[in-house]
């Protein structure tokens, strides 16, 4: 790739990147539940659902659901289910501390991390976001050099942002984890779970109802 446009590239995700939004609101949530693993690897999952987006884009599968209505209302729909979903296990969880302040510290600190629903999570938030499968078919194409292999170049850019993400999104965790003593006392927990799952159930509606 010629050096200018992958240094193009390289700023364009990078400030895609540190721009908050979903990515960050869960890195900040599972950071907040579970600590520094969950949160890095709530980013891995996120990061890797990246590749989904950069094979889907190269293969034109991304064209379909934009020409064909029927699908990606279905694909913006399941996003924003997953959202809401997301948000309402967060009041969920919110209701259930509010009858049973019972858990220290430490016991809030235990039994929080579940590596597999941290990648769950991270990696269905992204790949179930149709916003990035929209941006990666306008945005990568731009950087593909039609004589060479479209899926081969496209992996090795979504590589690129994996890489960016990952590490913006553990410094990230690893901030958010010296406020942790604060965000598991019980009222401060309450309030930023509230929050969190507020927000989450906004965009989920926002995303179902966005044309």
């Amino acid at each position: 790739m010629d050096p200018h446009l992958l240094a193009t590239y390289l700023l364009a995700i990078t400030v895609l990147t540190v721009t908050p939004g979903l990515d960050t609101l869960l890195v900040i949530r599972n950071t907040a539940r579970g600590g520094l693993r969950d949160g890095a690897v709530s980013s891995l999952g996120i990061c890797s659902g990246l590749f989904v987006h950069g094979a889907v884009s190269a293969v034109g599968i991304s064209v379909i659901l934009l020409q064909t209505a029927w699908a990606f209302s279905c694909l913006k729909l399941a996003g924003a289910c997953y959202l809401v979903w997301l948000g309402a296990s967060n009041w969920r969880d919110v209701l259930r501390r509010r009858s049973a302040l019972a858990g220290s510290i430490e016991a809030a600190r235990a039994g929080e991390f579940k590596a597999l629903r941290s990648l769950k999570e991270g990696f269905l938030s992204n790949v179930l976001n149709p916003k990035t499968a929209v941006f990666y078919l306008a945005f990568l194409p731009q950087f593909i050099d039609p004589s060479r292999s479209a899926l081969a170049q496209s992996l090795l850019l979504a590589g690129m942002h994996f890489a960016i993400a990952m590490l913006w999104q553990c410094l990230l965790a690893l901030m958010v984890r010296q406020a942790r003593q604060w965000l598991l006392r019980p009222a401060a927990n309450r309030m930023f779970g509230a929050l969190t799952g507020s927000v989450l159930i906004f965009l989920g509606l926002r995303l179902a109802a966005a044309r």
